[in-house]
């Protein structure tokens, strides 16, 4: 079943590529006491992804500051290491945007948000979403339709909050 606003997040660990190696990241304390906006991709260096998703989120990234959130989390069933490039090649990485890996879909899945398409290679790949969080409860989520970048693009999502 998938989440649904109201609900409190599943505990998950992602991984993020540092300057010393990976590193796992619990999203209950990355969520803990804070506002975060989560965006999920279906894939790095994807056309909509890359020419729509991630820029819109780097274009309001200060309005979404100026409503008080801590963080923008950008996740995709993608390595840490094609996470951490994608991040410096959009920008993301120096706009402030925490690019995050769930490499084997175990969020994504635990979610309810997969899917796959084998013809161009996707398996248990994310839908794409975004999503406020307060405190590890989901208080908005906007869920796109294959093909589109509209609820939940930043502007999309800002224009909700």
């Amino acid at each position: 079943m998938a989440i649904k606003q109201g609900d409190k997040l599943p505990n998950a660990i992602f991984t993020k590529m540092t300057a010393e190696g990976p590193v796992n990241i619990d999203l209950a304390n990355k969520t803990a006491g804070r506002k975060i906006v989560i965006f999920a991709v279906p894939g790095a260096f994807t056309p909509t992804c890359n020419s729509a998703h991630v820029p819109s989120f780097i274009r309001t990234k200060d309005q979404f500051d100026a409503k008080g959130v801590d963080e923008i989390i950008c996740i995709s069933v993608n390595d840490p290491h094609v996470m951490k490039t994608w991040g410096e090649t959009t920008g993301a990485t120096e706009a402030g945007i925490t690019m995050l890996a769930d490499a084997e879909s175990l969020f994504t899945t635990g979610i309810g948000m997969e899917f796959s398409a084998p013809p161009v290679g996707f398996f248990a790949r994310s839908k794409r979403y975004a999503m406020l969080v307060n405190d590890g409860v989901v208080t908005l989520l906007q869920e796109d339709v294959p093909g589109a970048c509209d609820v939940s693009a930043g502007e999309g999502l800002i224009a909700s909050m």
